[in-house]
C-alpha cells in the first residue's frame, strides 16, 4: 500500500476565520456531535488496540483471515456489540489465501553481482507461486524512458510481446496499462522461468513495486516486483549483453479458506437510509496489524459503543461493518456489496471507510470524493461526504489534505455499485514531505533518509512495541519525540500516534452522527461516476494489480 503516491501536491488550508456553530460541517445538516466526540477517546482507543495485540500474541503474531487470530479478533468485537444491544450477524465466505513459506531471494549474478534486499529492493508479488531458478534475464517491450503519463507502457500486456522470448529465460516487464497477472500469465505461456515486475517511472510510480496478482492466478513460477530504478538498471545492463539473474520464492496459497465479515446494526433507524461504516478487520499474516487495521476496526468499536451508552437514537439506521480478507483483496466488502439486493444497494445513503487512521508519523487525508485533486471521482455524493471532513477539521483549526479515490481500500466496492462514499487515512509508506511537517509535525527525514507515515507498515513491528519487534529504535525514538511522547502506552513506544488517533477518531464519530442524523439525501442519484467506475479495482487491497 516503495509503491504509489496516494497524496495530492496541494493541502487544504486552515481558515482561522471559519465560524461553525456547534463545531459541525455546514456539508451536511447541523448537528451537534460534541457529546460523542468527548466520549470516543483514543485512551479507550488504545485499550482495544492493546487486547488485539494480546489476540496476537496468542496467535502467532497474526490476525489474519483465515487464522485463529481473526477468529478471537471477530470474538472480541462480537462480544462487545452484543453486550451494548446491537443487532450482529456474521457473514461468512471463502478466499483463497496467500503466505510466504521463508524469505525470497533476488540475485544479480552477472555482470554485476548483486544482492538485492526482500521488503526494501523487491517484493514477492501476493499470490506468486514458488520456484527457485537462475537464468538469463529477457527484457519484454520496454518503454524507456518511460512516457509522460501513467500507463504509457504495456509491457507483456499482449502474447505478441513475447514473439521471439526465450523459453527457459525470465522476463523483465514494466509496470502498465494491463493487470500484473496479465503479464505473469503470457510470460508463462511464453516459456519464462520467473517474472520481474518493475515500477513504470513517472512521479508517484518509482517506489518498489507490491503487487498482487490475485487469488485467481495459478502459474506456477516466482514472480517479484520491484523498484524503477532497479528495473531501469537491469534494462540498462541488459543493452550491453547478458545478465544472469537468480530468483527464489517460497508459498502457500490454500483455496477456499473461510472466513466472516462482522456487521452490527443500531436498533432504531430508518431501513430505507442506511449510514454506513466499515474498517477491515484482518492483518497481513506477517504481524499484528495494530495501526493497519487496528486503528480503524477499534475506532468504529468504541464509536458504536459510545453511541450505546449516550443512548443515542438516530434517524437513519447506522451499519457497523468490520471486513475480513481485505488484505487478501477486498474480498470481504466485495462479497458483501455482490450479496445485495438492488434495493437494499439503494437503502444505503453512504459508505464511510477508516482505513489506516493512527499512523505514528501521520497526515490528515480525506478520500477525494469530488476529485478535484486527482481527478477520480466518486459517485454522487461522494463530494458531500468530503467537504463535510473537510469542514469539521477546519472548524478545528487543523489542516487536511485530499488523497486518491484509487480504489484501494474497502470502499471500493460501494462506489463501484453506485454508493457514494468516503472517509480518512492517515499514510502509509510513502515519504512524508517537509512541507507536511510543517502542518502535521514529525520528520521527513531521519539519518539523512527520507521517513514515511508508517515505517512499520505491513510489517511485523505493526504491534503496541515496535522497537521490541524489530523496529529502528532510533527513528521511533525520534518520532516519539517529535510528537512530544504521543506514540507512547502505558510506558511503551507503539506503532500509533495518539494525537492523530484522537483527531481522526473525532472527525469519523463527528460524521457518522451527523449523517445518523441527517434528514436529507447526499445525492442526487445513485449512479455510479464514470471516472469512478473506470478506476474502481486497479488495486486490490493495500496491493497493485496493475
Amino acid at each position: 500500500m516503495k509503491r504509489t503516491s496516494r497524496t495530492a501536491v496541494g493541502v487544504v488550508a486552515v481558515t482561522a476565520a471559519i465560524t461553525m456553530a456547534t463545531t459541525t460541517a455546514n456539508a451536511a445538516v447541523p448537528t451537534d456531535t460534541t457529546a460523542l466526540r468527548d466520549a470516543v477517546t483514543a485512551d479507550a482507543i488504545m485499550g482495544h488496540l492493546d487486547d488485539l495485540q494480546g489476540i496476537a500474541d496468542a496467535n502467532d503474531g497474526t490476525r489474519a483471515s483465515g487464522t485463529s487470530g481473526y477468529d478471537a479478533s471477530i470474538d472480541y468485537i462480537e462480544s462487545a456489540l452484543l453486550g451494548a444491544g446491537y443487532e450482529v450477524t456474521r457473514q461468512d465466505f471463502t478466499f483463497n489465501s496467500f503466505r510466504e513459506l521463508s524469505a525470497p531471494e533476488f540475485e544479480q549474478l552477472s555482470p554485476n553481482p548483486t544482492t538485492y534486499v526482500p521488503g526494501v529492493d523487491f517484493f514477492t508479488a501476493e499470490y506468486s507461486g514458488s520456484g527457485d531458478v537462475t537464468a538469463p534475464l529477457e527484457a519484454v517491450d520496454l518503454v524507456l524512458p518511460p512516457g509522460a503519463t501513467a500507463s504509457t507502457s504495456n509491457s507483456g500486456c499482449e502474447a505478441s510481446d513475447f514473439d521471439g522470448f526465450t523459453a527457459g529465460n525470465i522476463a523483465l516487464v514494466q509496470r502498465g496499462t494491463c493487470d500484473f497477472a496479465v503479464k505473469a500469465a503470457n510470460a508463462y505461456d511464453a516459456g519464462a522461468v520467473g517474472v520481474i515486475i518493475f515500477n513504470e517511472g513517472q512521479e508517484g510510480r518509482t517506489e518498489t513495486l507490491n503487487a498482487t496478482l490475485g487469488d485467481q492466478f495459478s502459474d506456477d513460477l516466482p514472480v517479484v516486483g520491484t523498484s524503477f530504478e532497479i528495473g531501469n538498471d537491469l534494462a540498462t545492463l541488459l543493452e550491453s549483453g547478458e545478465v544472469v539473474v537468480h530468483l527464489k520464492t517460497d508459498t502457500l496459497i490454500e483455496l477456499d479458506v473461510p472466513t466472516s465479515n462482522l456487521i452490527a446494526e443500531t436498533p432504531t433507524g430508518r431501513d430505507d437510509r442506511v449510514v454506513m461504516a466499515g474498517s477491515h478487520l484482518d492483518s497481513v499474516p506477517d504481524g499484528p496489524g495494530i495501526e493497519d487495521n487496528g486503528t480503524g476496526s477499534a475506532t468504529l468499536l468504541e464509536t458504536a459503543l459510545q453511541m450505546a451508552d449516550l443512548g443515542i437514537e438516530p434517524r437513519n439506521t447506522v451499519r457497523f461493518a468490520w471486513w475480513g480478507a481485505e488484505e487478501a483483496g477486498l474480498v470481504g466488502s466485495q462479497f458483501y456489496v455482490d450479496s445485495l439486493s438492488k434495493s437494499e444497494v439503494k437503502d444505503i445513503q453512504l459508505y464511510l471507510n477508516f482505513d489506516m487512521i493512527g499512523s505514528p508519523n501521520y497526515a490528515r487525508f480525506i478520500y477525494d470524493g469530488d476529485g478535484g485533486a486527482f481527478g477520480i471521482t466518486g459517485p454522487n455524493g461522494s463530494a458531500h461526504i468530503e467537504r463535510t471532513f473537510e469542514e469539521y477539521f477546519a472548524s478545528q483549526g487543523l489542516a487536511s489534505e485530499p488523497t486518491a479515490f484509487d480504489g484501494r481500500s474497502d470502499y471500493d466496492a460501494f462506489i463501484s455499485a453506485g454508493i457514494p462514499a468516503g472517509g480518512l487515512f492517515t499514510g502509509a509508506e510513502d515519504a512524508k514531505t517537509a512541507d507536511q511537517v510543517d502542518l502535521y509535525g514529525g520528520l521527513a527525514t531521519f539519518d539523512g533518509e527520507p521517513v514515511s507515515y508508517d515505517p512499520c507498515y505491513h510489517q511485523p513491528c505493526d504491534s503496541m512495541d515496535p522497537i521490541g519487534d524489530g523496529a529502528d529504535a532510533g527513528l521511533y525514538e525520534a518520532l516519539n519525540a517529535a510528537y512530544g511522547g504521543a506514540l507512547e502506552y502505558e510506558g511503551v513506544i507503539t506503532n500509533i500516534n495518539t494525537t492523530a488517533l484522537e483527531e481522526m477518531a473525532d472527525a469519523a464519530a463527528h460524521a457518522i452522527l451527523t449523517y445518523a442524523m441527517s434528514t436529507s439525501s447526499v445525492n442526487g442519484t445513485g449512479k455510479a461516476s464514470p471516472v469512478a467506475g473506470s478506476n474502481a479495482g486497479d488495486r486490490l487491497g493495500s496491493h497493485f494489480r496493475r
